[in-house]
């Protein structure tokens, strides 16, 4: 049984999910290992992690506007800390999660066809958001 550890930064722009599956792919394939599981933690409060359809764009942006529905920015939340949009940032990582577990056979990913992994950043303004990945297997 082997490990591996490390990081992926990701810069963000907006609010909005930010596919990271080319990222992923490209660390674990060095990592040499053949057959295992991969975690993806995001090590933040207000952005979180999806696996989600990665063909059609509506399907993000619909999402996106889901969120926006469900947790919408309002001066009625005690916590403002960072501006209105803290708060409801907040509930939409709480709603969804900050870990992925995914399985690893041949070397890669075992993800449906159109699955990719995505960064849901959950702040309007720019973020640099950390992903601490880890993989375990032969």
């Amino acid at each position: 049984m082997r490990q591996a550890s490390g990081q992926i930064v990701v810069d963000t722009s907006r609010q909005g999910l930010v596919e990271v599956t080319d990222r992923v792919v490209r660390w674990v394939a060095p990592q040499k290992i053949d057959t295992g599981l991969l975690t993806i933690f995001c090590r933040h409060t207000s952005a979180s992690l999806l696996i989600q359809e990665n063909a059609a764009r509506a399907v993000r942006g619909d999402i996106e506007d889901y969120f926006a529905r469900i947790a919408p920015e309002s001066d009625a939340y005690a916590h403002d800390d960072e501006g209105p949009d803290d708060m409801p940032a907040h509930l939409r990582t709480a709603l969804t999660q900050v870990q992925l577990s995914i399985p690893l056979a041949g070397g890669q990913l075992v993800l449906g066809t159109w699955q990719g992994v995505y960064l849901f950043e959950h702040r309007r303004r720019p973020h640099r958001r950390t992903l601490a990945l880890h993989l375990i297997g032969d």
